[in-house]
């Protein structure tokens, strides 16, 4: 009987345990990623945002390296519009790490 007691415990902080994890990460306050054999450093080049203008034509503005760059995409191909060094907040920061 004692042995049920402290299995059902050990189940119940368990659950807790899972619960509040399942919590901060709905609530963006935990990431939990792991990274494959042979990715070191991570990805370097990630979307940021997309702005659709028409069914074939958008904009993209994507982080590559620590630099933003605004592409325009469109049947006939892309074109960079602007590689400005942008500051990104660091709510976005967070969020790529």
């Amino acid at each position: 009987m004692e042995a049920v007691q402290q299995i059902l415990a050990v189940l119940f902080v368990l659950g807790l345990l899972g619960g509040a994890l399942f919590w901060l990460r709905n609530k963006g306050m935990a990431r939990f990623t792991v990274k494959g054999i042979g990715r070191a450093g991570g990805r370097r080049m990630r979307s940021i945002e997309r702005l659709p203008l028409t069914p074939q034509h958008s904009l993209h503005l994507v982080n590559v390296g620590g630099k933003v760059l605004l592409i325009a995409v469109s049947p006939g191909g892309c074109s960079v519009l602007d590689g400005s060094t942008w500051e990104i907040p660091l709510e976005e920061r967070m969020v790529s790490r």
